[in-house]
């Protein structure tokens, strides 16, 4: 009787076919240092910003970019290319890095003592010289005088009814001072601290899904990357991003070291930089006066590309307009490459700028690993990302359906649904054809029995045009038909 109905009733099922989640594209996620106590930021965290204030709210900034390479990541991405999300992780601890500055006189200047950016607010102690016999030798913030920063000094500023005279030619001032020339690249590469359980650095990538529940699958350490271990680092890391995404890292040549294009693939072969999974790029690029690492440069484009094409990485970068007015060595030496040149780079896996049609664009669609690797999914850029950029989303999409019951009705629901999914990116031409197959000799019983269920997807995204040739002919029939009667 506990099956008894009288009467009408309805019930749902799930969907047969599931809708896919695309993977996000083009999100950076930058290690470096940034002047965070400013703003009292954070330090070993990993940050999502959308905008370019939500990034300078959280981290600070400042226009010495060799000290502070997240700005240059801040200003790149925001100001200059337009992408978002950017996921920032500043390893400079102000507790950790740094230095005492001892006691010495500054000018007043309209009431005012200009002191460098690096002063930690907190640490300024200005000495009253004249204090008697019995009183307080320092006058007291807040009531003597006030501390803030502004562009790239912290200002102490005299307060009026203090204590400090008007008339006060200089103050006698000691501080401690941010060191960011004490951050080293083991700190870059970070790691598991076993007494805190806390990860750092490179190693904060993993934590990003979790916390955000987005792939940031451009990895970079600008003023970092040239060095061979944070290379391959970096490229480690991106195989295999919380053991089941990928990714690409951005790396550059040291143009202190390479100061000659010609130069460039022998440093590269040097350094070991040769993974598909890595992007290498030189020299770097300047726009007015601001020098920029080209990855920097080349993150932006590569985001503001996948976004042009509807979040899918299906287009190269190469032969996009970059925000630059020059390329230059880090001494400001400028660099002028002609076509032959920049192809020479090209050829040997290296990513340049180039002035030669409409300004200056990214030149290059190969990946590092090429001429070594000349697998296509491997060494074109576009190409290699969409195999994972297609991989990503898979996974994104297909996750809800791990240990449901392994039914013929589940299998045929997932086959159904990719190719639905693959026949769309064909008809919106980011690939050229895919489908997917449940073929019998990849899934014996005893894996079924084991709960496991191989799926083989064939796909072929477009290859970028890297070559376009006309042939031209003399065609005498022309003249025939025009002169003669």
């Amino acid at each position: 009787m506990a099956n008894y109905y009288h009467g009408v009733s309805t019930r749902q099922v799930d969907t047969s076919v599931s809708t896919p989640v695309e993977a996000d594209s083009g999100i950076a996620f930058v290690v470096g240092a940034a002047p965070v106590h400013t703003v009292g930021g954070p330090v070993n965290e990993p940050v999502m910003c959308y905008t370019y204030q939500e990034a300078v709210s959280a981290f600070g900034f400042s226009d010495d970019w060799e000290k502070y390479p997240l700005c240059e990541m801040i200003y790149s991405q925001f100001q200059l290319y337009g992408v978002a999300p950017v996921v920032l992780v500043n390893v400079l601890d102000p507790e950790k890095h740094k230095k005492p500055v001892a006691e010495q006189n500054y000018p007043v200047t309209d009431g005012k003592v200009y002191l460098p950016l690096e002063a930690i607010q907190a640490s300024v102690t200005v000495k009253n010289n004249a204090a008697a016999e019995g009183q307080p030798g320092n006058y007291t913030a807040g009531t003597d005088y006030d501390t803030l920063y502004d562009g790239e000094n912290l200002i102490v500023e005299v307060l009026e009814g203090g204590a400090i005279p008007a008339n006060a030619g200089e103050l006698t001032i000691s501080f401690n001072a941010v060191d960011p020339a004490a951050v080293t690249k083991k700190e870059i590469i970070g790691g598991f601290d076993p007494n805190t359980k806390t990860n750092s650095g490179l190693e904060l990538l993993d934590s990003v899904f979790p916390k955000y529940g987005i792939v940031a699958d451009l990895v970079l350490a600008p003023g970092w990357s040239h060095d061979s271990e944070v290379a391959a680092i970096m490229s480690a890391k991106v195989q295999s991003i919380n053991g089941v995404f990928e990714g690409k890292a951005l790396c550059d040549i040291d143009t202190n070291d390479v100061r000659h294009y010609a130069d460039a693939p022998a440093w590269k072969k040097k350094k070991n930089i040769n993974s598909k999974y890595q992007l290498i790029c030189w020299p770097l690029f300047k726009l007015g006066e601001r020098v920029f690492h080209a990855s920097v440069q080349a993150a932006g484009r590569m985001g503001l590309t996948d976004s042009d094409n509807g979040g899918c990485p299906a287009e190269s970068p190469s032969n996009k307009l970059l925000q630059i007015d020059s390329a230059v060595l880090a001494d400001g030496t400028e660099v002028l490459l002609d076509l032959q040149q920049a192809n020479y780079l090209n050829s040997n896996g290296i990513v340049t700028a180039l002035n030669f049609i409409g300004g200056y664009v990214l030149w290059g669609d190969e990946t590092a690993c090429f001429p070594a690797d000349t697998d296509v999914k491997n060494y074109f850029i576009c190409v290699s990302r969409m195999f994972g950029w297609v991989a990503n989303s898979l996974v994104l999409t297909y996750w809800s359906k791990v240990d449901k019951k392994m039914t013929r009705r589940l299998i045929d629901s997932i086959v159904d649904s990719v190719n639905i999914w693959l026949n769309s990116l064909v008809a919106e031409e980011k690939l050229l054809g895919g489908r997917v197959e449940f073929r019998e000799e990849e899934n014996p019983v005893t894996s079924l029995m084991a709960g496991k269920a191989t799926f083989h997807i064939f796909l072929t995204p477009p290859s970028p045009m890297r070559e376009c040739e006309f042939v031209l002919e003399y065609d005498v029939e022309y003249v025939s038909a025009a002169l003669t009667a």
